[in-house]
């Protein structure tokens, strides 16, 4: 009786082999990726060598099982080793960035509604939180205990910034509010957050989004007005003692919006303000103080589409020098309601990068401190972390 031949299979097979190679650091730079055909004995095997430019374990890699709603808001820690989410199933995700990427903590009842945005403290281990109930919590990112919780507005809080007070070593906080409110507090040691406001201003219509100078002395606020508006908080009077608002002048306000901007973030230099909006335009203003545009309008950039909901979409801009080419803020990243990221090119304005992979709009993104990689939340529920090639050197 003779032996049956084992049959080929019917299908290609995609294998990737172990072979690694490593730079001084340790860090995997190349993986080879054979794809072989077995139907066609003409047909031989094709390696591929794939350059990795991060210490992930592989180009993407997901993260979900956390949470059960919309993410609304994620971000790495300043060292870039951890990374969190905020949800609406009003639970803040505590992440590892590296392998094993394991979901470490998960922080409920923080607030009895969904968590719409959060920051990691500058110089403790805490995390700032906001919520749609109006309040402003502190949270202990090593004992998952909240420090502080305060009842921060009258309305829904959908924005906050935190910088490092000049001359005093202390933190202070932003938070803009559907109220028509913004108020910045002061960080209080072991207690988290004063009780009170340092400053209050009105605006005079709801607050999507804040962010601070780079300097720590100018507020930057975008309203349903379609502008932002800038204010200088020397200038500022400080919140009554009879709980009046003090009506303030903004030093100027910042035009080139047909509709409201969704979120603010400040470029790493100080120079540039990168701003979403409802109308599906991504401007990029020119702050610096003697700027060459009447109009301070930088660059306008397409290609990420807001959508029906009205969602807030943020932004985020590179941060490493070396990693990126020797200067930072050479790229910005928006989501978008097509479920794909875009990344740009601020220099030229040129769309470098369209990326899919979620389920979902794509609310929120951040690029890591040290490293090209591009963190995505989206309203699937779920994260992905994807390796970005180096910037090129300018």
């Amino acid at each position: 009786m003779s032996k049956r031949p084992v049959s080929s299979p019917s299908g290609g097979a995609l294998i990737k082999r172990a072979k690694s190679s490593s730079d001084d650091s340790g860090t995997p730079t190349t993986r080879e990726i054979a794809i072989s055909s077995n139907n066609d004995p003409r047909n031989k095997s094709l390696i591929r060598s794939v350059q990795r430019t991060s210490g992930l374990d592989a180009p993407i890699v997901s993260l979900a099982g956390a949470h059960s709603g919309e993410i609304f808001s994620c971000r790495f820690s300043p060292s870039g080793q951890h990374l969190a989410a905020c949800s609406s199933d009003r639970s803040l995700s505590l992440w590892n960035t590296y392998s094993p990427n394991t979901n470490y903590g998960l922080i409920s009842n923080l607030a009895k509604a969904p968590l719409l945005d959060f920051q990691w403290s500058l110089f403790q281990p805490w995390i700032y939180t906001i919520s749609a109930d109006h309040l402003l919590s502190v949270v202990d990112t090593t004992t998952g205990e909240r420090v502080r919780k305060i009842r921060a507005h009258t309305g829904i809080i959908n924005s906050l910034d935190r910088t490092m007070a000049a001359g005093s070593g202390s933190e202070l906080i932003v938070t803009g509010s559907d109220d028509g409110t913004v108020k910045v507090w002061e960080s209080s040691g072991d207690d988290g957050v004063g009780r009170h406001p340092v400053t209050t201003i009105d605006i005079g219509c709801p607050v999507t989004g804040v962010c601070w100078a780079k300097d720590g002395q100018n507020v930057y606020v975008g309203a349903l007005d379609n502008e932002i508006h800038v204010y200088d908080l020397r200038n500022t009077p400080g919140t009554n003692t009879n709980n009046s608002i003090p009506r303030t002048q903004p030093l100027l306000s910042l035009t080139g919006h047909t509709d409201t901007p969704t979120s603010l973030s400040i470029s790493p230099d100080g120079n540039f303000l990168l701003s979403p909006s409802l109308s599906s335009n991504v401007i990029i203003h020119d702050i610096r103080p003697f700027s060459p545009s009447p109009t301070r309008v930088h660059r306008v950039l397409r290609g990420a589409p807001a959508g029906f909901e009205n969602t807030l979409l943020k932004g985020a801009w590179t941060k490493d020098e070396e990693v990126h080419g020797g200067k930072p803020g050479q790229r910005v990243a928006v989501g978008g309601a097509d479920r794909m990221v875009c990344v740009w090119e601020v220099e030229s304005g040129k769309l470098v990068y369209k990326l899919p992979g979620h389920k979902g709009t794509v609310t929120s993104v951040d690029f890591h401190p040290k490293e090209p990689i591009l963190l995505t939340g989206s309203k699937d529920g779920t994260m992905l972390l994807g390796e970005l090639e180096a910037g090129i050197a300018v």
